[in-house]
């Protein structure tokens, strides 16, 4: 996941392993895009299919569920808001 979002030039792509502190996933995939086609653009480039996303790109915010995997992409401005890394940065 993290691959295909540096790969379509997501910006500060981040994986956090949750196993010991997350029972609805094992990992978190953080990125940011520039601008909302770019949020599309990013939650189009990850591989298979989720098993639901959610979210809009004029949001800023989209989030993929792949049941282990949890894939958020955020505009700079939602990222910062919601700074979901402090919930798993040590």
């Amino acid at each position: 996941m993290a691959a295909a979002l540096v790969d379509a030039k997501g910006v500060n792509v981040k994986t956090y392993d949750v196993r010991a502190t997350s029972s609805i996933a094992d990992y978190f995939v953080v990125a940011t895009g520039a601008a909302a086609p770019h949020l599309k653009a990013l939650a189009k480039a990850l591989p298979g299919k989720a098993y639901r996303v959610s979210g809009d790109p004029e949001s800023g915010w989209i989030v993929a569920d792949y049941i282990d995997v949890v894939v958020h992409v955020f505009s700079a401005e939602a990222r910062a808001y919601y700074a979901l890394e402090k919930l798993w940065e040590s």
